[in-house]
């Protein structure tokens, strides 16, 4: 029965990420009209909308949440302000005063998509194919942003919101385009982006981090989906918390204030949105969500380098993110985070607050670096060795716009040196020849002058060096002697050395088991000891058992779920008697995990009563994992239920119209026996 620890990670768990990079504000002024085409006289066989579509009903927002209008009645100055701010409209209704794309009868074609703009009255509308590939009319309810991209959102007869194909590009050419197409290719029906496709899901995707106190549910008997908040876009309570309890005592013991928070406290705010992770408790679970005064680690894991077991495409090969809204990710290992205590009201201000582009608290990029770096910022071009007009700004050495997203270039936050010797050895792009693009000033040439002009620099880079060569794909065969390093280095951001100490399991098994061992004993991080403990059950390695039993009551939640996790898919009782635990207890009954690795358990020792218990309850909390719902449909099957299985493959196609396991098994079902 007992088989190696990485069994049970053999069911991939789907968990929400809100990725909050765009924010809102005010429409500029016009865009220049996008090129039309009358739109076409096909007939639509998609379900047609009102012609004057009613603004979806919203349901109650999470307990606690009072709305930014209850804020405003003592707090005017301050709500008038973030009303002005791009925070306040990272989601809006659909109004003209609030839609930037053109929709006078614009036309956009992509390779595999194509649409056409249209407004009626008040009300803007998108014309383009639906699920089964006709044309359609979709009303535009809300959209996402506006200050560099602008999404329309439509609203569905199932209460889902999805996210319609064609997106405003506000900050290149005022045009139409297809931002999924462009990042990940030709998209039919049948792709996971598609539109329709549950990728494209708003609930799942966007809500999170685009409204205030989120609360929405999924009716899995009707297949229907509700959706509540106190505000749209980031308002009052997303940084201060909920406020009915200040709102009845106007005490300020009652509400947060992120600026008195220390420094990780502090960074969470803003990270709670400003970098993808895993969440411990699921979407649907509004009690558990991340409220401000908490701590990250107790809701949140930062996704770095990996996504699950896969490498990420979001992350250069030293592990800085190369993609927008990984801010977070990015900050916490910068050594400004590690060793000064910096967060991001370090250098912006809050919503409410006067400031400058982008919040910056000083018009200078620099501004916020002098509290700490007087010396440099005094000797000037001395320091620098440049002597043009933008060479004192920090920001250009040190946070060069390498980064990516929204068809936009956007500043490093690691804040690092240039390392253009991992430009030559891994493609990865440096700050100076970020600048310096013409034919003599290579990656060499730079490196060269970096020497010269800062002989202590080659300290500052090991760093980024060693860790390119401990991450990179193409290094992995000789990358075992730095990813130790990274994961010994008790000095290196907890983020890196966890995603080191995965790969290190993956490519080296029963070698990196020493390596791992060392590293847990003086894990003070509790997400560094959750990846150490997932690294070490991933090496299949049974040794590791007694290392990983007294984590069983760890302090962190995330922790003992790991160890609970790796332990019981070995056969360990131990392992197995807490999963039951967390399933059972009322402060973390609501985890889906432990419901499915006892589902599992049972199925495999022929219990399938417990086992489809546990399955269901998992799937209450967590309805759109579809690799539980093929399961469950595999465990009707073999009772003779033939019924219920064909509704959990139904419901699984609902989410994933091609995934393979539930196509596959409806075929059976439809066939019949002996066909």
């Amino acid at each position: 029965m007992s088989r190696a620890p990485a069994f049970v990670l053999g069911v991939v768990l789907l968990v929400a990420v809100g990725a909050a990079f765009l924010h809102a504000a005010p429409p500029p002024s016009a865009p220049p009209p996008a090129a039309s085409s009358p739109a076409p006289r096909e007939r639509a066989t998609e379900p047609a909308p009102p012609p004057s579509p009613a603004m979806p009903v919203l349901s109650s927002p999470a307990s606690g949440y009072v709305g930014s209008l209850q804020c405003a009645e003592c707090h005017v100055d301050e709500h008038a302000a973030w009303s002005q701010d791009w925070h306040a409209r990272a989601l809006s209704e659909a109004r003209p005063e609030w839609v930037v794309g053109d929709f006078t009868n614009t036309h956009y074609q992509g390779t595999s998509s194509e649409a056409w703009m249209t407004r009626r009255d008040t009300h803007s509308f998108m014309r383009t194919r639906g699920p089964t590939g006709a044309l359609a009319d979709y009303p535009v309810d809300w959209v996402v942003g506006g200050k560099r991209m602008q999404d329309p959102i439509t609203h569905l007869p199932d209460g889902r919101w999805q996210v319609l194909p064609i997106y405003f590009h506000v900050t290149g050419h005022g045009e139409w385009v297809d931002y999924s197409e462009s990042k990940q290719g030709a998209l039919t029906p049948e792709h996971p982006f598609f539109w329709t496709n549950w990728q494209r899901n708003a609930q799942h995707a966007c809500l999170d981090c685009h409204v205030t106190g989120l609360d929405t549910h999924y009716d899995r008997q009707r297949h229907q989906w509700s959706t509540g908040f106190a505000d749209a876009g980031v308002a009052c309570e997303s940084c201060h918390g909920p406020g009915s309890r200040h709102v009845e005592t106007q005490l300020a013991r009652d509400i947060v204030q992120p600026a008195k928070l220390a420094p990780a406290k502090g960074l969470a705010v803003c990270g709670q949105c400003h970098g993808p992770h895993r969440t411990l408790f699921p979407l649907l679970d509004a009690p558990h969500h991340f409220k401000p005064g908490d701590r990250y680690e107790d809701s949140y894991q930062p996704m770095v380098v990996l996504l699950d077991e896969e490498r990420s495409g979001d992350f250069f090969d030293d592990g800085r993110p190369k993609t927008s809204s990984f801010e977070y990710q990015a900050l916490i290992q910068s050594r400004c985070f590690l060793q000064g205590g910096a967060t991001c009201l370090t250098c912006h201000s809050a919503p409410h607050a006067q400031h400058g582009a982008n919040e910056l608290r000083g018009t200078a990029g620099s501004a916020s670096c002098q509290g700490c770096h007087a010396k440099e910022t005094a000797e000037g071009s001395r320091h620098t060795h440049h002597a043009s007009a933008g060479a004192p700004d920090c920001v250009a050495c040190h946070m060069p716009p390498t980064v990516t997203g929204v068809l936009d270039s956007f500043a490093d936050h690691a804040i690092d040196v240039p390392v253009p010797r991992n430009t030559v050895k891994h493609g990865i792009p440096n700050a100076c020849n970020a600048c310096h693009t013409h034919a003599q000033a290579s990656p060499e040439a730079m490196d060269a002058a970096l020497a010269k002009w800062w002989p202590r620099a080659k300290t500052r880079q090991a760093r980024r060096t060693r860790l390119a060569d401990a991450l990179a794909v193409k290094t992995a065969a000789d990358s075992r002697p730095a990813l130790e390093q990274v994961v010994a280095d008790t000095k290196e951001a907890p983020s890196l050395r966890g995603a080191a100490a995965r790969l290190l399991a993956q490519r080296f098994r029963r070698d990196a088991v020493p390596a791992l061992k060392a590293a847990l004993v003086t894990a003070r991080d509790s997400g560094l000891r959750s990846d150490l403990v997932s690294a070490l059950a991933s090496t299949g390695v049974r040794e590791v058992a007694d290392v990983l039993a007294p984590l069983l009551d760890d302090s962190s939640l995330w922790v003992r779920q790991a160890a609970a996790i790796a332990l019981a898919g070995a056969g360990d009782a131990r392992g197995t008697r807490v999963l039951e635990s967390l399933a059972s207890d009322s402060a973390s009954e609501g985890l889906p995990v432990p419901h499915i690795v006892l589902g599992q358990l049972a199925l495999r020792r022929g219990d399938l009563a417990t086992g489809t218990r546990q399955l269901e309850r998992s799937l209450d909390l967590q309805p759109y994992n579809t690799s539980v719902l093929v399961l469950l449909a595999d465990a009707y099957a073999r009772q003779g239920d033939m019924s219920r299985a064909r509704e959990r493959l139904d419901e699984a196609l609902r989410f994933d119209p091609q995934n393979r396991g539930a196509r596959q098994r409806m075929n059976l079902l439809q066939r019949g026996p002996g066909r």
